[in-house]
């Protein structure tokens, strides 16, 4: 199969066998690995969970075992730019002719298994191919982000070495629940007996969830936030250096990426890293060395220009309040003017709201997905006006981009945000446009 027949393939599977309620049945994507060998049970594997920043923390942790000399594989989602992001090992993705090899030969395991439990989904597919070439690469180690809960999550097949879930926030209401404690309780459904669950979750209900489904089968609970000293220092512009002191080491962390709340995820990571055993856990050397060379596009991703731009994936209330935050403490005293497209799905007004208090300038528009559907930018700038902002809408992506960057003086920071596709769009035409010739 060759790589573009493997992509109509899976935008074929869009949307088929999707349930609101049971996103992943547990039953077809165990059929579906049994079928191909159980490809995950053939090296450890690390759990990642939660409402935001498990990305990041992915991210994190799989640098550290890479820096130890482990390798690593790393699972996440949503991809950027290519569907080939889903499959990394050592950073490298899956190339696009390995890509449509390994989903070719799936093939006969997806006819065996559609008989029973009907045709496996674009999140499974996709997911069971990354379990697939982290065992054909004989990974070390893999690191896998979990899609939607936890519960019946797909990638609740895992026996890991560590389970983590980094917090905890109101997103996917329809399928997890309505309140933070029952999407805690989801969450929590992928502790283990005997395996380690780390977690940085705040909310004193949410926590609470967390750790009855702990006591519940026999996880051992870590709290972050009451085992954890981050101490911030001053004097990076465009990174952050800080020290994470844990009860079993002081680590002295500089990591090229902005926002204070990496640093809960750095503290997370390296929790997480802690529980490890001796045949994987990293020195403090190594996780230093590792997170340095951390690389996270589309997360508080800064680009020095006149203007300035950054590209954050903020698609929920949850994320973009911690955007919010992080660009006051990162360019005070600066002006703000965000592009900005959000998903149909989502509630929009909340992923507005938290920056609304930065007082910037609004240029809503639109993102183009298959089986996805963008909210229309004369709706957002009628959300934002009922909510006291101003907003433009500009129905094509890049000459809102355009529009808003010429509009901006050089004092200003353009913030590309909300929905995956918009960022991963706009991020793309800047690094073909703009910074590909700036760097010349």
């Amino acid at each position: 199969m060759t790589f573009q027949s493997a992509q109509s393939y899976l935008l074929g599977l869009i949307n088929e066998n999707a349930s609101r309620r049971m996103p992943n049945r547990l039953e077809r994507i165990h059929a579906f690995l049994a079928a191909l060998g159980d490809p995950q049970d053939r090296y450890p594997t690390i759990h990642i969970a939660g409402t935001s920043g498990k990305g990041s923390t992915a991210t994190m942790i799989a640098a550290a075992l890479e820096a130890s000399g482990r390798r690593t594989g790393l699972h996440t989602k949503p991809h950027l730019n290519s569907v080939t992001e889903r499959a990394r090992v050592n950073g490298v993705a899956i190339s696009e002719d390995d890509f449509g090899e390994l989903l070719g030969e799936m093939q006969s395991a997806v006819e065996r298994v559609s008989y029973e439990h009907g045709r496996p989904t674009y999140y499974e597919t996709l997911l069971a191919l990354a379990f697939l070439w982290f065992a054909r690469c004989e990974v070390d180690v893999a690191v896998i982000e979990a899609g939607v809960g936890g519960r019946l999550d797909g990638t609740n097949v895992l026996r890991p070495r560590v389970s983590v879930i980094t917090n905890v926030a109101l997103d996917h209401t329809d399928i997890l629940g309505e309140t933070v404690v029952e999407i805690a309780r989801d969450k929590a459904g992928i502790a283990k007996a005997g395996v380690p669950l780390v977690s940085f979750v705040r909310d004193p209900g949410a926590r609470r969830a967390i750790e009855v489904a702990c006591a519940d089968v026999g996880a051992p609970f870590i709290s972050v936030a009451d085992t954890v000293t981050i101490e911030p220092y001053r004097g990076e512009r465009y990174g952050q250096s800080f020290a994470v002191v844990t009860p079993v080491d002081r680590y002295e962390i500089s990591l090229p990426v902005l926002g204070s709340f990496q640093r809960e995820n750095a503290a997370t990571a390296i929790r997480a890293l802690e529980q490890l055993g001796d045949d994987l856990r990293p020195t403090r050397a190594q996780i230093e060395a590792g997170f340095a060379r951390t690389v996270i596009p589309g997360r508080m991703e800064f680009f020095p220009s006149h203007p300035g731009v950054v590209f954050d994936i903020a698609h929920n209330g949850d994320k973009a309040s911690h955007l919010a935050r992080a660009l006051q403490e990162t360019f005070p005293g600066r002006r703000f003017a965000f592009v900005m497209a959000i998903g149909d799905s989502k509630d929009a007004a909340k992923v507005i709201e938290p920056f609304l208090a930065l007082q910037g300038s609004f240029t809503f528009t639109t993102f183009a997905a298959a089986g996805r559907t963008s909210s229309r930018p004369q709706r957002l700038a009628s959300i934002a006006d009922e909510m006291g902002a101003w907003g433009r809408a500009i129905s094509d992506p890049v000459e809102a981009f355009a529009i808003a960057r010429r509009n901006a003086d050089a004092d200003t920071i353009i913030v590309v945000t909300g929905s995956t596709f918009v960022v991963a769009e706009l991020r793309e035409w800047w690094m073909a446009n703009v910074q590909s010739s700036s760097s010349v």
